[in-house]
């Protein structure tokens, strides 16, 4: 292969780039699935449900299901149909806030020490149910 035909390719030789494209669709879809559920849970679950589980306005937590579930389209389609591809790394920016916002949440109600205790509950034989019956 010439030197002119890998400095077109971005500096990579064309045999390795389908395996790049086939790995990144891999991880985008994978994102989009763990999205589009825990989207599509906020939308689906009552939000007596939902304001149970977390802190925060029932209206508000549809809207975060609604960001998320859009947010999970936007990392698919503009690529798949190839139709303004520029809306994916927004819709990936928006993501990144979503979760930002939700790493901000958690470790500011506490929610790591919850982790930590059903994580340490579980490896002295109990169960996850057992520390959720505890909590109620």
């Amino acid at each position: 292969m010439t030197k002119i035909a890998i400095e077109q390719h971005g500096g990579q030789s064309p045999r390795k780039r389908p395996v790049v494209n086939y790995v990144l669709w891999t991880v985008q879809g994978l994102l989009a699935l763990l999205f589009l559920f825990a989207g599509g849970m906020k939308l689906a679950l009552p939000i007596e449900v939902l304001t149970k589980q977390m802190p925060l306005p029932g209206l508000f937590l549809r809207f975060i299901g609604m960001a998320e579930v859009f947010g999970a389209i936007g990392l698919i389609l503009p690529g798949l149909l190839r139709i303004r591809q520029g809306l994916t790394p927004l819709a990936a920016a928006g993501l990144v806030i979503v979760m930002i916002g939700a790493t901000v949440l958690t470790l500011a109600t506490g929610g790591v020490s919850a982790a930590k205790k059903l994580h340490s509950s579980r490896r002295s034989g109990g169960s996850s149910f057992d520390l959720i019956a505890e909590a109620a």
